[in-house]
């Protein structure tokens, strides 16, 4: 028969070990270094232009052991940001890559200080306007 004291024990030992194995933003943000510069980029055909969307050329990723083309697809435009591809930055004979975001543009920043607050529409910068934002400061929220 389990006691009330190993029924305990053991749902605090299955919580620790969900929470083992939970992605956590620290992880999803890892930072990619290689010591191989990435192949040339290869040439596409940049398709008609879709209103509402922003076209994202292909690149280059690395997947551990080498490069894999990632082909350009299409994003939804969000208002107020621009988007900034991404791109290979070498260091010391080391290249990093940075991954695609979204900046802060021309209409998210009201007041244009570069200082999120009260007078911004988006003071977090998760694209989300304040008065609609129901998750505030989600950075990972299209």
């Amino acid at each position: 028969m389990l006691t009330k004291r190993s029924l305990l024990a053991a749902a605090l030992a299955a919580a620790g070990a969900l929470t083992a194995f939970a992605p956590t933003s620290v992880l999803a943000q890892r930072v990619i270094v290689v010591r191989e510069a990435p192949p040339p980029p290869r040439a596409e055909v940049v398709p008609q232009a879709r209103r509402g969307h922003v076209w994202v050329p292909g690149h280059w990723e690395w997947n551990g052991r080498r490069y894999n083309w990632v082909r350009g697809t299409w994003l939804r435009e969000r208002r107020g940001y621009a988007y900034n591809e991404p791109r290979w930055v070498e260091r010391n004979g080391r290249w990093e890559f940075q991954r695609g975001n979204w900046r802060r543009g021309p209409g998210g920043d009201r007041d244009r200080d570069g200082v999120p607050n009260a007078a911004d529409r988006d003071k977090d910068g998760d694209g989300v306007r304040n008065r609609r934002d129901a998750a505030p400061n989600n950075p990972n929220r299209n």
